[in-house]
């Protein structure tokens, strides 16, 4: 048996790189593994070789200690891997294979896996539809910020690249495809981003420049970045899109300076229940001003695409209400402007082939576009601590020296 080593969540503000069991084909009792999920036979897994593994603006909820995570959790939902073995009910995935694994665990078996809805699943977590690699309350899949991973349902989730060498050329880019590029792109397309739209993105951090690139992918006349951070702004800027700062005040006021008008056809909130205020605020946690903001300058019948990350627990809110999940979101304002909203995880089966092919074919630079940066395994818990700081880059990290970081 290889060994492996992983990234492991300790307590708030703590990661460190520990050795870790070795995948095999049965999920074992862990921290944050549900009860009716051990025990649990995995013929239909496959044991990825992890070439590239993304540090996440959703892991970093757990690592502040803004969620019920355990400490013990290995962390990491976003996997490019080499097939190196595979279970005894896999047909198609072979060893060798590399491969894309959707951030979404699913059994390609129930009802909404069927109709396309890969992020509830409705068999792979026994709390509530919907799964996740090495993330809390989702049923307590081992993470993939490691050596090795397990993957269930090998031939319904991985997505393989269909020449390995060109692949490689392209690593960095196609990433992305595990989470962030879907997910930005779902929020685009959720909130009806198109030839010709104006669009508003909230945040930009790695999810909202990746909606960034994907509403330019999808047509958009304009793309306006919002954030406090002038380097994550500067890099949004770095491929053509105008940009906001949140903390001068209300971002309605810019928006009319760049369009004219103080609305937008489409809005995407990149930014999730740790949001701050805007203008005077902008020190303040207000997590519920990115999406009373949006409903504001969307235009009446236009959308709001939601992929940033609300949860139904948050040890760490400042209001008793936000504890639970409530905000005070100004409902009556969305309603009366007849908005659709756009909520959840995003399904990446949906979209992961032909953003695949768009990477490949060269219609799009993902990477530069969010500044994907590789690093050594070893440096996560640096890493972590870069990002949490605001960092304008896409950590990902290489376990095995295939990605050229330094060591």
């Amino acid at each position: 048996m290889s060994g492996n080593k992983g990234v492991v969540y300790e307590g708030p503000s703590r990661v460190d790189v520990e050795t870790i069991e070795y995948p095999e084909y049965e999920l074992r009792d862990g921290p944050g593994v549900n009860p009716a999920n051990v025990g649990r036979k995995l013929p239909h897994a496959a044991i990825l070789k992890v070439v590239a593994t993304n540090i996440c603006g959703s892991d970093q909820h757990m690592v502040r200690g803004r969620t019920t995570a355990p400490p013990g959790l290995v962390l990491g939902h976003e996997i490019t891997g080499e097939v190196i073995d595979t279970g005894p009910d896999v047909e198609f995935v072979k060893r060798g294979d590399l491969v894309s694994v959707p951030f979404n665990i699913a059994c390609g078996r129930c009802r909404n896996c069927k109709e396309g809805k890969t992020g509830i699943c409705e068999h792979v977590n026994p709390d509530r539809p919907g799964s996740a690699y090495g993330y809390v309350d989702m049923g307590g899949w081992v993470g993939g910020q490691a050596q090795y991973v397990l993957t269930p349902y090998a031939d319904w989730n991985l997505l393989r690249f269909p020449d390995k060498e060109q692949a490689m050329e392209k690593i960095l880019d196609l990433a992305m495809l595990a989470d962030i590029f879907p997910t930005g792109y779902h929020g685009c397309v959720s909130a009806g981003v198109g030839p010709g739209s104006t669009v508003y993105i909230a945040g930009a951090g790695p999810v909202g420049l990746a909606a960034a690139a994907s509403a330019q992918l999808l047509g958009a006349a304009v793309v306006i970045v919002g954030d406090l951070n002038k380097e994550r702004l500067d890099q949004a800027h770095s491929f053509g899109c105008e940009t906001v700062n949140v903390s001068l005040g209300d971002p309605k006021d810019q928006i009319e300076h760049i369009l004219g008008t103080p609305e937008v056809d489409c809005g995407v909130d990149a930014v999730g229940f740790e949001a701050r205020g805007h203008g005077h605020e902008a020190e303040v946690e207000r997590p519920a001003t990115v999406l009373n903001s949006l409903m504001d300058l969307t235009r009446a019948g236009g959308a709001l695409g939601i992929p940033g990350l609300y949860v139904t627990g948050d040890p760490g809110a400042q209001e008793e209400a936000a504890k639970q999940g409530s905000l005070s979101i100004r409902f009556g304002l969305g309603w009366a402007k007849s908005h659709a909203f756009f909520t959840g995880q995003c399904p990446v089966m949906r979209y992961h082939r032909k953003l695949m092919e768009a990477i490949l074919r060269d219609k799009v630079q993902i990477a530069k576009a969010v500044n994907a940066t590789p690093i050594p395994l070893e440096q996560a818990p640096q890493g972590y601590h870069e990002f949490d700081e605001g960092a304008a880059r896409k950590y990902v990290l290489d376990p095995h020296g295939l990605l050229g970081s330094s060591k």
